[in-house]
């Protein structure tokens, strides 16, 4: 599991483009974009479907989006308390 895949995957689905998550990521576009491929790779499946105007999400995809979104949640959640109980 690479995390950082992850969140750029997220960032790109939050931007709708490869180039407003890169900019947002400070990243070079390749580098986003080569993130996004191995995780597709890794899982075997495409999240995300590619043309030369418009980006859109599979409907695996979506799915995994939702989940990481979920467990990306749950972690902010876990630090704010341990950032509480120890603040």
């Amino acid at each position: 599991m690479n995390f950082n895949e992850i969140a750029v995957f997220i960032q790109v689905v939050q931007s709708g483009s490869f180039t407003a998550a890169a900019k947002k990521l400070q990243m070079p576009n390749s580098t986003v974009s080569f993130k996004v491929a191995e995780l597709e790779r890794r899982l075997g499946v495409s999240l995300l479907q590619r043309t030369t105007r418009k980006l859109h999400i599979t409907p695996l995809g979506h799915e995994f989006y939702e989940q990481c979104l979920k467990g990306i949640e749950a972690v902010r959640f876990a630090e704010e308390n341990i950032l509480a109980a120890t603040g």
